[in-house]
């Protein structure tokens, strides 16, 4: 689960996904630290645990930013993580994928509909939208054949914001996939009204393992103006459809 709206009917935003800061929302801004943390158990006992780390930001005309290290190039050693910013500015309509250490980037303007300016976004976090369950609370809904059951969770202080909680689980019955058993998947997300984010979210999958999302260090402040543009010094190349990753070399610089 990411940081995409309410859960529920009509909480989808501009962005969703795994650790997406939704663009568009005004007057809440607010910078934090988001934390997601993966952990998987093999047959075998062996655990498999990883951590991504970012820090997001977002002005009051709704303007994101996103600092993350990215492996550009596919392998697993850190040396070659290196620090990305994207950029999500709807109100100019534009996007930027920024590569720190090589000063380049790329520039994505928005198709008329809106949807080159999400799927850029998306593809820069490699993330990818989890289902939504329909229905009010306790209510027995079905999602591709698949039962889901929905539950309110109440409301609790989360790194001093007010949040309130709801749980989805849903159950694929015995035999849909070659299951000897029911397979229980459930997702809890805590958002923040005032935030108009989700501030924590753990999405358990018996298949896949846990992942837990949530932001820390949150200051309610606006961020300065400066964090969603990008430095003159950048050499730029633009595209109108997605936002490919830069990579170092020689790039075309468009002003």
């Amino acid at each position: 689960m990411g940081f995409d709206g309410p859960p529920g009917p009509g909480g989808s935003g501009v962005e969703s996904g795994a650790g997406i800061l939704r663009a568009g929302v005004r007057n809440a801004p607010f910078s934090a630290d988001a934390i997601t943390e993966s952990s998987h158990t093999l047959a075998d006992g062996n655990h498999i645990r990883q951590t991504l780390n970012l820090k997001v930001y977002r002005d009051s005309e709704g303007r994101t930013r996103r600092e993350q290290a990215v492996n550009l190039l596919g392998l697993a050693p850190d040396a070659n993580m290196q620090q990305m910013v994207f950029i999500h500015d709807p109100v100019a309509g534009v996007s930027y994928s920024l590569n720190a250490k090589e000063r380049t980037g790329t520039k994505s303007v928005r198709n008329g509909d809106g949807r080159g300016a999400q799927r850029a976004s998306q593809d820069a976090s490699g993330g990818a939208p989890r289902p939504r369950a329909g229905g009010p609370d306790g209510h027995q809904a079905r999602m591709g054949g698949v039962a889901a059951k929905t539950e309110s969770l109440g409301r609790q202080t989360i790194e001093g914001v007010q949040a309130d909680g709801r749980r989805v689980t849903m159950t694929i019955p015995a035999g849909q996939a070659g299951n000897e058993l029911p397979i229980h998947i459930v997702t809890e997300s805590w958002y923040s009204t005032d935030l108009q984010t989700t501030v924590l979210s753990r999405h358990s999958d018996p298949r896949n393992g846990e992942t837990v999302t949530r932001l820390t260090n949150i200051s309610r402040g606006e961020p300065a103006h400066s964090l969603f543009e990008v430095p003159a010094d950048y050499k730029l190349t633009e595209s109108a459809a997605g936002m490919p990753r830069p990579r170092g070399g020689a790039v075309q610089t468009k002003q």
